[in-house]
């Protein structure tokens, strides 16, 4: 089986500029946000950080922990936020693998729970997460699933 490489963004910092353009390509969200919150977590002003998995040097997965992620339950924080993994890549694990990477490293700095917005049923169900409640998105009409890690 083919071995990946998992990191933080504070592991290979100079990943940065292509790690916000990636997010960006997948999400939509404008660049320069990725940027502020990889910066902000880069000068420790946070421990909510971006995850990377690698093949070789390409970006081949991620996630990030920011505040909130764009809903109206502001008491539900911190948010993974951004979790994907590219299509030629999916279903080995690299998500899942990811998941458990950020909830072990926001519990070993005492941040815990964390939570989790999706419209996905059944997937984060298998690496411990709950169904907490529906929580209103920002300028979505539909209500969406949020999930916590105890």
């Amino acid at each position: 089986m083919k071995e990946y490489t998992y990191i933080t963004l504070r592991q290979q910092p100079q990943l940065k500029d292509k790690a916000a353009e990636w997010f960006h390509c997948k999400w939509g969200v404008p660049q320069e946000a990725y940027f502020e919150c990889m910066e902000a977590y880069l000068k420790n002003e946070t421990e909510y950080g971006w995850y990377l998995c690698l093949d070789e040097n390409k970006i081949i997965g991620g996630l990030g922990v920011i505040e909130n992620d764009f809903h109206n339950r502001k008491d539900l924080t911190p948010n993974v936020c951004a979790v994907y993994t590219e299509e030629e890549y999916r279903c080995r694990g690299i998500a899942g693998h990811l998941l458990n990477v950020v909830v072990d490293d926001m519990k070993s700095k005492g941040i815990t729970p964390i939570y989790l917005l999706t419209d996905h049923t059944g997937f984060y169900e298998r690496y411990g997460w709950e169904f907490l409640c529906m929580v209103q998105g920002n300028n979505e009409p539909d209500m969406s699933r949020m999930y916590i890690h105890r």
